[in-house]
């Protein structure tokens, strides 16, 4: 059973940086597809950004210009770099590809 670990959440001030990495006990180039995912308390899980086996790559509205999804397939990594952090991005950031998912890294975002 492939697993996803995350890490690299933290706290940070508004207007700093984080970068989280989703290691996989797979091959991520099996993945047809891998994703970041946030859920923040009260709200549903939603997508961050996703990156395609190719290298394509969507995001949400509210992050685009500020994080980077990315992959490297040989240490078999994807990261998101964030950058511009705002309160709102404040979330439990959870990796995933198809059923599998990871167990999540916190971010707090302070004013």
């Amino acid at each position: 059973q492939v697993q996803l670990v995350e890490s690299g959440g933290g706290l940070v001030q508004a207007g700093g940086s984080l970068r989280l990495s989703c290691t996989s006990s797979g091959r991520i180039a099996s993945f047809n597809l891998m994703g970041w995912y946030r859920q923040a308390p009260g709200k549903q899980r939603e997508v961050v950004a996703r990156i395609t086996r190719g290298g394509s790559t969507d995001y949400a509205d509210s992050v685009k210009g500020r994080f980077t999804i990315s992959r490297d397939n040989a240490v078999n990594t994807v990261y998101l770099q964030m950058n511009s952090l705002k309160t709102e991005d404040t979330a439990v950031y959870y990796c995933g590809a198809g059923p599998i998912w990871g167990q999540g890294t916190q971010v707090t975002v302070s004013s």
